[in-house]
């Protein structure tokens, strides 16, 4: 199953009661102050759920894979995630 931003909204909207456009504004802020944080480098922890961590990427070698042509991969940002303790607990004990 795939949980979409819909389905959150519609989620925020039936279980807290939101009005429909309390619940998109809610889920849209939410969302870009997450955005917001990741762009100008800072991690965002999110308690009982997980972390959002920007890694720094160094220029490696890389390969076309279409062609075989070798190429230098430019050096960029990149977002992992590792899940919370009681997100493991709860994921492993189900």
């Amino acid at each position: 199953m795939i949980l979409t931003k819909a389905d959150i909204i519609n989620a925020v909207h039936q279980e807290l009661g939101f009005t429909k456009n309390q619940s998109i504004d809610l889920v849209e802020s939410t969302l870009e102050i997450i955005k917001s944080k990741l762009a100008s480098g800072e991690d965002v922890l999110v308690s009982g759920f997980g972390k959002f961590c920007v890694k720094e990427k160094r220029e490696r070698k890389g390969r076309n894979p279409a062609t075989g042509e070798d190429l230098m991969l430019a050096p960029r940002r990149v977002v992992t995630f590792q899940c919370s303790g009681k997100l493991r607990d709860k994921i492993n004990k189900e």
